[in-house]
């Protein structure tokens, strides 16, 4: 069994770097998603925090094991490509959703759907 003490100082500090930054960019969209007023706004920035924060973290994480172990550890690429790929689908699914039920309702504050 491998300790902690055996991660060379260069690879401990850079796993704490790319955790940080994961976690201010996630901090970031969370604090998005409070300060904005309505849906559409709120919407985008905890995606771009999911995206870039949940990156971050899971490239410590490959860096962490992959030192660890002596070896490439890379199933962390799955879970970063289907959070790459479903974070944004699910916004737009969202947004759409949305406009759609606000256009139906009648809301001013959306513009009025394309004529055709």
């Amino acid at each position: 069994m491998t300790h902690l003490a055996e991660i060379p100082a260069w690879a401990a500090v850079l796993t704490a770097l790319l955790l940080l930054t994961g976690a201010v960019l996630t901090l970031i969209g969370t604090v998005g998603l409070l300060r904005f007023d309505s849906f559409y706004q709120r919407v985008h920035a905890p995606t771009l925090g999911a995206t870039l924060g949940i990156g971050c973290i899971l490239l410590a994480s490959m860096l962490f094991f992959s030192v660890l172990e002596s070896r490439a550890i890379i199933h962390e690429l799955l879970i970063t490509a289907l959070m790459v790929v479903t974070t944004p689908i699910t916004l737009m699914l969202l947004a759409r959703a949305a406009l759609y039920r606000d256009r139906i309702e009648g809301s001013d504050e959306v513009p009025p759907p394309p004529s055709e």
